[in-house]
């Protein structure tokens, strides 16, 4: 299924990627490094309450859509959809390139690009959407919610093999 269009850019609430930068830059990112991050905030190409479509990343990094709490992974020719929080205690988690890990920055749990849990407080792997594919998107459906400890064979099955 396809949805309508959504609004021009010069309408899109996210800043410009020069905007975006010139922030990380004044947090003392130098600009070098910046322009290299793997990840990027993004904004759902349509979105419902219970689904929301991203373009299917074209090498293996995160996307993080903020405002609906999503983050999408492209990761060994699979992609998957995350809930942006720890599964410890609800903090958002981050990207760390360097390690090609998640991270809470509250108590150091450390996560796998696939969401297995590799070490710190959390008991469990990160929370996955289910997911769909929809011509070169993936489709979230922040409604099918799968925990590694209670939904064990969704959460295994949460993916799209690309």
């Amino acid at each position: 299924m396809t949805e309508p269009a959504g609004p021009a850019c010069e309408q899109c609430p996210l800043p410009t990627r020069r905007a975006f930068l010139g922030v990380l830059t004044s947090l003392g990112l130098p600009l070098a490094q910046a322009h290299a991050l793997p990840w990027r905030l993004v904004a759902p190409l349509w979105s419902r309450d219970e689904e929301h479509s991203y373009p299917i990343p074209a090498s293996d990094g995160a996307m993080i859509d903020k405002d609906n709490q999503v983050i999408v992974v492209r990761w060994q020719q699979k992609a998957y959809a995350f809930n942006l929080s720890c599964p410890h205690q609800n903090t958002a988690l981050h990207w760390r390139p360097e390690d090609q890990q998640f991270q809470c920055p509250k108590h150091h749990s450390h996560y796998q690009p696939d969401g297995t849990f590799i070490s710190g407080r959390a008991t469990r792997g990160m929370d996955r959407f289910g997911v769909r594919r929809d011509g070169d998107n993936i489709v979230a459906d922040v409604d099918r919610f799968y925990k590694q400890d209670e939904n064990a064979a969704e959460w295994a099955a949460a993916f799209l093999a690309l």
